[in-house]
C-alpha cells in the first residue's frame, strides 16, 4: 500500500469529497428529523407533492385497522401499520430513502479519507456518527477538515524536504570521470 506522502492528489480529492458529503448528509439528516417530527408529533402529517391538494401539501397519517391512536407517537408504530392518506409523490418517504443512500456514500467518503491519512479508528467512528446525529456532521466536518488540512500540509512539507534532499544529494556527490 502506498504511503500517504505518495498520495497527495488523492488526499486532496478525498478531503473535498468528504467535506461535500458531510454537508449533504447533514442537510438531509435535518430534513429527515423535520419529517419525523411532522409524522410522529401530534400533527401526524407527511409531505406530498403533485397530489390532488396541490403542488406541495401536508397530508394526514392514521393508524391502520386494529391499531390504537398512540401507535402514531412511536416510530415503527408498535407493530401497527401507519397509513398515509396523501396522494401524489410522498416527499417524506423520498427523504428517508435519499438520506439512507447519501449516508452510504458519506461512509465511503469517511473511509476513504480515514484510510488515506492513516488516522486512528476512533476518528472514523466519530466521522460516521456525524451522519446519524443531527447537527453533529457540521461540527465533525469542521474539525476533521481542519485536521486533514494540517496533515496534508505536513505531508507536503515532508515531500518537499524529501524531494529537495534527493536533488541536492546527487549534485553534491563527487564524480569519477576520467578524461
Amino acid at each position: 500500500m502506498p504511503r500517504p506522502i505518495e498520495q497527495l492528489p488523492q488526499i486532496r480529492t478525498a478531503i473535498t469529497f468528504y467535506r461535500v458529503m458531510s454537508w449533504v448528509t447533514g442537510t438531509f439528516l435535518l430534513l429527515l428529523v423535520a419529517e419525523m417530527v411532522l409524522k410522529y408529533s401530534p400533527t401526524h402529517v407527511e409531505v406530498f407533492a403533485f397530489g390532488a391538494s396541490g403542488p406541495l401539501s401536508l397530508e394526514a397519517v392514521v393508524p391502520g385497522m386494529g391499531c390504537q391512536w398512540y401507535s402514531l407517537f412511536v416510530p415503527g408504530g408498535m407493530g401497527c401499520e401507519i397509513v398515509s392518506l396523501g396522494e401524489g409523490v410522498n416527499i417524506s418517504l423520498m427523504i428517508l430513502i435519499v438520506h439512507g443512500w447519501i449516508y452510504v456514500v458519506y461512509l465511503l467518503a469517511c473511509f476513504r479519507l480515514w484510510s488515506l491519512l492513516r488516522w486512528p479508528f476512533g476518528r472514523l467512528l466519530a466521522m460516521a456518527a456525524g451522519g446519524v446525529v443531527p447537527f453533529l456532521s457540521f461540527f465533525v466536518e469542521h474539525r476533521m477538515h481542519r485536521v486533514a488540512l494540517a496533515d496534508l500540509a505536513r505531508l507536503e512539507a515532508e515531500r518537499a524536504t524529501r524531494d529537495s534532499a534527493s536533488v541536492v544529494a546527487p549534485a553534491a556527490a563527487p564524480t569519477n570521470r576520467e578524461s
